[in-house]
C-alpha cells in the first residue's frame, strides 16, 4: 500500500486530537460562564466579553491558516491541521520541516512520499518543541525572577533584552534566506518578499503608534503575511 500525507488514517488521528483540545475549550468556558455568574459578573459583560475574544482570533487564526496551507504542500493537509491547531506556529514549524527534509537528503519544495521521511519530519517537529514547554513548566518562575532583577524598578534594560532575543530569532531565520542566495538570482526572492513584509509590519506599526490605532495590533501579522504574499507575484516575475 503507498504511502500518503493524506492519508484516511492520518487525517481520523490528527481530527481525534483537535477534538480533545475544543472539548477542553469548552469545558474552560462552560466553567468561565458559571464562575462569572457567581461573583455577580452580569450576563450582558459575558456575552461582550466572548463576542470580543472571538472577533480578536480571527486575524491570528488567518495566519495559522496561511501556515496550514504553506505547510500542506509538502505534508499534506491532517498533519499540518493537527501541528498549528494545537501547539505550532509557522515561524518554528517551517524550519525545522527544512531542515530535518536536507538530513534525509530531500526538500520540501514537493509532496512527501517516503514514509520514512514524514515521520523524520515529524518527530523533528514534535519533538523539537517539547523543550519550550518544559522550560515553561519547570523553568517559568525563575525565568521571571531573573528578568525582573534586571535594572531594578528600571524596565527598559529589560526591554532591551526581550528585543535583542527577538531579533536575534529573526536573524536565525533570516540567515536561511541568505544560504539560498548562493543557489542564484532565485534566491534574492525569498529575501526580496521577507524585506515586503518587514516594511508592510513597519508601516503597520507606524500607524499604530503616530495614529493611535491600537486595533491594528491584532492584524498587523496576517496583514504582513497576506501582503507579502501578494507582491511576491509582482516581485518574482521582475526578478525572474
Amino acid at each position: 500500500m503507498p504511502f500518503s500525507v493524506n492519508d484516511t488514517f492520518i487525517y481520523l488521528v490528527s481530527a481525534a486530537v483537535i477534538l480533545v483540545v475544543v472539548a477542553q475549550s469548552v469545558f474552560f468556558l462552560v466553567k468561565s460562564v458559571q464562575r462569572a455568574k457567581k461573583v455577580g459578573i452580569s450576563m450582558a459583560t459575558v456575552r461582550k466579553t466572548i463576542l470580543s475574544s472571538s472577533l480578536f482570533t480571527i486575524a491570528p487564526a488567518v495566519s495559522i491558516l496561511i501556515g496550514v496551507i504553506t505547510l500542506s504542500k509538502f505534508l499534506g493537509l491532517p498533519f499540518p491541521w493537527l501541528r498549528l491547531s494545537i501547539l505550532g506556529a509557522v515561524t518554528y514549524e517551517l524550519p525545522a520541516a527544512t531542515i530535518a527534509a536536507g538530513a534525509m537528503g530531500t526538500s520540501v519544495t514537493e509532496t512527501i512520499t517516503d514514509p520514512k521521511v514524514f515521520a523524520t519530519i515529524a518527530w523533528t517537529m514534535t519533538l523539537g518543541i517539547i523543550a519550550g514547554i518544559l522550560l515553561v513548566l519547570f523553568g517559568l518562575k525563575k525565568i521571571q525572577k531573573g528578568m525582573n532583577s534586571i535594572g531594578g524598578q528600571d524596565t527598559r534594560w529589560r526591554d532591551i533584552l526581550m528585543d535583542a532575543l527577538f531579533l536575534g530569532m529573526i536573524s536565525a531565520f533570516v540567515g536561511m534566506l541568505f544560504a539560498d542566495i548562493r543557489s542564484g538570482l532565485p534566491g534574492f526572492i525569498p529575501l526580496a518578499v521577507a524585506l515586503a513584509s518587514a516594511l508592510l509590519m513597519a508601516v503597520c506599526g507606524l500607524l499604530m503608534k503616530k495614529c493611535k490605532m491600537s486595533w491594528l495590533e491584532q492584524y498587523a501579522l496576517p496583514i504582513s503575511m497576506l501582503g507579502a504574499m501578494a507582491l511576491s507575484i509582482p516581485i518574482t516575475a521582475l526578478m525572474q
